[in-house]
């Protein structure tokens, strides 16, 4: 029997991408895992449909459902809004460049049993070395296993509580944003849930490999910059 729904949304990347499904198919517990192509090259969606078998995950063609250019990200989030709540289970995010240990998603699940008041859990981000990284630098030096935070969760791999998405529709979001991580962790908080970032299970993170005109942001700000807004960029 599944315990959570996971869903992946990919944009290329395929080698980061088949490593993050293999490490969620190797958890301690049984998922559902769902991976959303959002208009990648011909070359990783042949890849993606090589190895859904073996890696035991289903596949979603976004360009089949919209002509909206990625990211998609809303999308995702609704599709899997809507698993999660036919079958009761909770949603996990875990995204392409990220890859969970075999106890990051039993972890999540077992400290949201244990506690109330649930609105989002996020599993803290690190480097090959084990260091704090990106997005979560903010959190690095941070003592405790167990951050009760008001500040905002990423979804880099991150489960929301069945309550919480009963009580907002992400059909709610807005259409005029990209990412959603932002809006989403305050919208928990605003509802009088709360939100955990657990420094204690550690997921490996390769920042934003399937989108690489990002890393600008800490080689060339200005030029990063410039794209974000005038090319209408990373809407948050």
């Amino acid at each position: 029997m599944h315990q959570a729904i996971v869903i992946t949304p990919v944009k290329d990347s395929l080698k980061t991408t088949l490593q993050c499904a293999e490490a969620i198919q190797l958890s301690d517990i049984p998922v559902r895992h769902i991976i959303f192509n959002d208009f990648s090259t011909e070359e990783t969606k042949k890849g993606l449909e090589e190895y859904k078998n073996k890696w035991n995950y289903e596949l979603i063609h976004l360009e089949n459902i919209t002509q909206k250019p990625s990211p998609n990200y809303d999308l995702v989030l609704q599709y899997g809004q809507k698993v999660a709540m036919e079958t009761n289970l909770p949603l996990m995010v875990v995204e392409s460049d990220v890859i969970v240990n075999k106890d990051t998603l039993s972890g999540m699940l077992n400290f949201y049993k244990k506690n109330k008041k649930i609105g989002m859990i996020g599993a803290v981000t690190v480097d090959k070395g084990g260091a704090v990284n990106y997005p979560y630098l903010k959190f690095a030096e941070e003592k405790a296993d167990i951050l009760n935070t008001k500040r905002s969760l990423s979804f880099c791999c991150t489960m929301f509580s069945n309550e919480f998405l009963s009580s907002y529709d992400f059909h709610q979001l807005r259409k005029d944003k990209d990412w959603y991580d932002t809006s989403i962790s305050k919208k928990a908080l605003e509802l009088g849930f709360e939100n955990y970032l657990l420094k204690n299970l550690p997921v490996l993170h390769l920042p934003h490999s399937s989108r690489p005109w990002k890393f600008l942001k800490y080689k060339n700000p200005v030029l990063y910059y410039l794209k974000k807004f005038f090319g209408g960029k990373d809407k948050i």
